[in-house]
């Protein structure tokens, strides 16, 4: 896409009068960064990092028939799901490829709130407006911006804003009244760190996006950052990391396949997601550190000791953490075991890899105490 044919986010203005560098993302213009990435890395994991994501889709499903429908394409059991909770889960095709992740709760007694990909947020809307039956009725929230907030100073931040934010555990979601107006809040985010994301009208987006950045201890963070730190974090990015070819077993994202879900198998690709549990995939997403030479960046070939080429690199960089280089990608499941060593081909050079656990950086989300 041209600058031209890009959309903007409610933000656009606000990003570029902080001096923002500005990229085309998902089919919007959007900040990859403000002072640097390697500064925004480090922000956003000592102190708070306020994120942009009104690109992203925002929609309601309700009606009495919404659980039901909703759950014959995705394995998660939300028939289950206490109201203000929520849960990640996979868009999935008959052939239990991921059409998208998501999340999606129970802020209020309205049916669910779900969040979608940018990229994908068309074909997903469209793929309920066709699927969904009963009085099961798709709202898309197209009047709403989506803002994070992310770090460990972050729940400091939103608390001095409304105290009952402290209170809230990972994945814990309401709909309140927050800087005035009425807004849906989850405790989740895309960084591997505590925070909170919140869904504001999008008239009075620049309004508080300004008045959460006036506290001293949040900066503005772009996209640059934003993927260095879910990469550290272990998180997959869709059409990248998982597409639509890609299974939950596959992506190594079992942990979204519900039990009950999996026992009644009445859910989209049920049958090649259950034959992958019981027989293994043919290949399965990994991490790896890269020992030595550049960065492994998608598309980067991954090899055994012998040469032979096995799998290839969906994503990879330099991790600012850890000060060493990582990476993921799929293999054969006999080559995933942790500690095998690999090699990777990055400008027509083998380098050593090693396949090591995911998160490569410990996941700092608030967890409540179980009672």
């Amino acid at each position: 896409m041209t600058d031209d044919t890009l959309k903007t986010t409610v933000l656009n203005a606000a990003h570029r009068a902080l001096g923002a560098r500005m990229v085309g993302f998902g089919g919007y213009d959007m900040p990859v960064q403000y002072e640097g990435v390697l500064a925004e890395h480090r922000w956003t994991r000592e102190h708070a990092g306020l994120f942009d994501v009104s690109h992203m889709g925002q929609c309601k499903i309700t009606g009495a028939d919404a659980i039901a429908q909703f759950q014959r394409f995705v394995p998660g059991d939300y028939q289950v799901l206490k109201s203000g909770r929520q849960k990640y889960s996979l868009l999935l095709n008959e052939d239990g490829g991921i059409i998208d992740d998501l999340m999606a709760g129970k802020p209020d007694h309205d049916g669910l709130f779900v969040v979608v990909n940018a990229g994908n947020k068309d074909e997903d809307f469209a793929f309920w407006s066709e699927h969904l039956s009963g009085d099961a009725k798709l709202t898309v929230l197209d009047d709403r911006a989506l803002i994070a907030i992310q770090g460990p100073e972050a729940a400091e931040v939103m608390a001095k804003h409304e105290p009952v934010l402290a209170e809230f555990g990972f994945m814990d979601c309401a709909r309140l009244m927050l800087f005035g107006v009425d807004c849906y809040v989850s405790r989740s985010g895309y960084t591997g760190e505590d925070g909170y994301e919140i869904s504001v009208p999008a008239a009075d987006a620049e309004r508080v996006w300004n008045t959460i950045l006036e506290d001293a201890r949040v900066k503005p963070i772009g996209l640059g950052a934003r993927d260095s730190l879910r990469l550290e974090a272990g998180l997959p990015l869709h059409g990248h990391d998982i597409d639509p070819t890609t299974s939950p077993v596959e992506g190594a994202l079992t942990f979204a396949l519900s039990k009950s879900r999996k026992e009644a198998a009445d859910f989209n690709g049920a049958a090649r997601i259950l034959k992958e549990l019981a027989e293994g995939p043919s290949r399965v997403r990994i991490g790896l550190s890269v020992k030595e030479g550049a960065p492994a960046r998608e598309g980067a070939e991954i090899a055994d000791l012998d040469g032979n080429v096995i799998g290839t690199v969906t994503s990879g960089g330099p991790s600012p953490t850890l000060g060493r280089n990582i990476a993921m990608g799929y293999v054969p499941p006999a080559h995933a075991a942790l500690g095998t060593e690999l090699k990777v081909i990055v400008r027509g050079k083998a380098a050593a890899a090693e396949v090591i656990d995911m998160p490569f950086v410990a996941q700092r989300y608030f967890r409540k105490p179980k009672a």
